[in-house]
């Protein structure tokens, strides 16, 4: 089936999650990923059995229950594929359906966990301020027939980052249990793996200690001075073990939920999709919930 509108991949995983098939393959882009895995995951509960005697009235049939939610493959077909290399497969569609096939002669599926912000899971990583605000403008150029590129997301980063952002009123707040709200942030991200993203070929990383067998990661900056944020993409960019560090960062590792809160409507991007403008969302890790093939 080709998707043919925002949202159509959801109800069609629904739809094939309630028929029973046992395997699900995308080929397309995050945005793709992200509404399948929406579909299985939230199609409709059944509702509990029921088992009622009345006078003169049979026993009412139990409620079948829903069958088990299907295996993923993902099949790189976007931009970027995130969430596909991840996972380790190529980022060429040939090689990777090439993995997938073996994978599957195999027998290899692997369990692992994915976020949930408010009511919509993710793959690998949400985010409020300027990664944001640049997936709103890449969609913008896309919606009037540009065709999407690294190039296209370096230059909307650039543009954001001198002529629009707001970078001198942080406004975003992050809470977690068992620590204080820290002082608010410009920028933050929360990842369920890494890296966070790729300029082409090249991995960025905000937590390089994120994975799908643990909680989620945060990454949030206090200040977007031109200096300070280039010393930090460079950390960014190298093949370290930790997140970058410096004065105004803010990292948390292996968290099982949090709430970023905002003083104003601030932009906000699931998988590299623009949600809109948000003053409140609340975070959640859900372990094992995503059976996938690798």
């Amino acid at each position: 089936m080709e998707t043919r509108y925002r949202g159509h991949g959801t109800r069609l995983a629904s739809a094939a999650a309630s028929e029973g098939y046992g395997l699900i393959i995308t080929l397309g882009g995050d945005g793709t990923v992200n509404e399948v895995v929406n579909g299985l995951l939230r199609r409709p509960q059944a509702a509990p059995a029921l088992q009622v005697t009345l006078p003169a009235l049979p026993a009412l049939p139990a409620v079948a229950a829903l069958p088990p939610v299907p295996a993923l493959a993902a099949l790189p077909g976007g931009s970027a594929n995130v969430f596909v290399r991840a996972l380790g497969l190529s980022p060429d569609p040939v090689d990777a359906t090439g993995q997938v096939l073996e994978a599957l002669t195999a027998g290899r599926c692997a369990s692992i966990g994915i976020g949930l912000a408010d009511d919509r899971y993710f793959v690998f990583n949400s985010g409020m301020g300027i990664d944001a605000e640049v997936v709103r403008a890449v969609e913008g150029r896309r919606a009037h027939g540009r065709s999407v590129s690294p190039a296209l997301y370096l230059r909307m980063a650039t543009r954001q980052f001198y002529r629009l952002t707001d970078r001198r009123h942080p406004a975003v707040t992050l809470e977690h249990p068992g620590r204080a709200a820290d002082d608010p942030l410009l920028w933050c991200t929360v990842s369920n793996t890494s890296p966070w993203t790729y300029l082409g070929r090249r991995p960025v990383s905000t937590n390089p200690q994120a994975s799908f067998g643990a909680g989620l990661d945060v990454f949030g900056m206090r200040s977007l001075g031109t200096a300070r944020t280039l010393a930090t993409l460079r950390q960014m960019l190298s093949q370290r073990d930790e997140p970058p560090r410096g004065r105004g960062i803010v990292a948390c590792h292996d968290l099982p939920e949090l709430t970023l809160r905002a003083s104003r409507p601030v932009a906000f991007q699931i998988d590299g999709e623009y949600m809109g403008e948000r003053e409140q969302v609340t975070f959640r890790s859900v372990p094992d919930a995503l059976r996938v093939i690798r």
